[in-house]
């Protein structure tokens, strides 16, 4: 009788995470003997906790907040995106050593193929913010084909270490400047945390932006930030942060359970109503 498969999240803290939800969704709906499961390990502990990932019984798992970037520095293996970002969100095991990728620009992309099919016609975007969700997002549209990038964050330092690391498509700013930007964009995208459950709003007046410029936001709680109300108010295309956490999840259950599964209205109606949300995403 075949062994269950095993795969993971880790994090700290992790009660957060809707991963298992996620998971679990698709081992039901695929009826597969797998689980997968929460871990909340400590930074101090996690170097020893993927050290001995080889020989655990784990098929592989994710890491979310605080271990992507550690996790990129201790594995032995990358994958393109994972070496382009500088951060792992998924592992796995080759030839008794840890191998990590990073979906999350993935997940980002085919949100928008989904919710915003003619998104990759643009060429400009502006993207909000230089944290560590930023660089993601970066690859993906560099990845589209995008060919100029506005990076507008609070610390115009941390947007110019961006620029450097990936190109003469990233132009850094200043905040202040967001209305300007917003004009001339295909894409605007809000990579920082305002606007989520508990933070101040993301103010951006979408007067100025085009009749045919989309807004995407990769916060998912709330489901409609006010950033994207507001570009709702203007008439512009939305995606929001949900369907980027549902789509990345797909490459790494494919990896660890041999079956691509598919993200469907009835997985997002299970996170929505999880989130204790009401789903505006459909008439957008």
């Amino acid at each position: 009788m075949a062994e269950t498969i095993r795969a993971f999240v880790a994090g700290h803290p992790i009660g957060h995470s809707r991963s298992p939800l996620i998971h679990g969704h698709w081992l039901a709906e695929l009826g597969i003997d797998g689980s997968y499961e929460a871990l909340d390990i400590a930074p101090a502990e996690f170097p020893s906790f993927l050290a001995g990932l080889p020989a655990s019984g784990w098929a592989g798992g994710n890491v979310t907040i605080p271990h992507k970037e550690a996790a990129f520095a201790a594995v032995s293996r990358h994958d393109a995106a994972a070496e382009a970002i500088g951060a792992v969100n998924t592992l796995w095991c080759e030839d008794g050593e840890v191998a990590g990728g990073n979906t999350d620009a993935y997940g980002f992309a085919a949100n928008l193929d989904e919710r915003t099919p003619g998104w990759r016609n643009g060429t400009r975007a502006l993207v909000i913010g230089a944290g560590g969700a930023s660089r993601a997002i970066i690859f993906a549209l560099l990845d589209a084909g995008f060919t100029h990038v506005d990076l507008a964050n609070r610390t115009v330092a941390r947007a110019e270490a961006l620029a450097d690391r990936f190109g003469l498509a990233i132009h850094a700013a200043a905040l202040d400047t967001l209305g300007d930007m917003a004009a001339n964009a295909d894409l605007i995208v809000n990579t920082t945390a305002l606007g989520m459950a508990g933070q101040p709003p993301l103010e951006l007046d979408f007067a100025a932006a085009r009749d045919d410029a989309i807004a995407a936001d990769i916060v998912y709680a709330p489901l409609i930030t006010p950033f994207l109300a507001d570009a709702r108010a203007r008439g512009l295309q939305t995606a929001d942060g949900l369907g980027m956490l549902l789509h990345q999840a797909v490459p790494g259950f494919e990896r660890w359970f041999g079956v691509r599964p598919t993200v469907t209205a009835a997985l997002r109606r299970t996170i929505v109503e999880d989130l204790g949300e009401q789903d505006g995403e459909g008439d957008a």
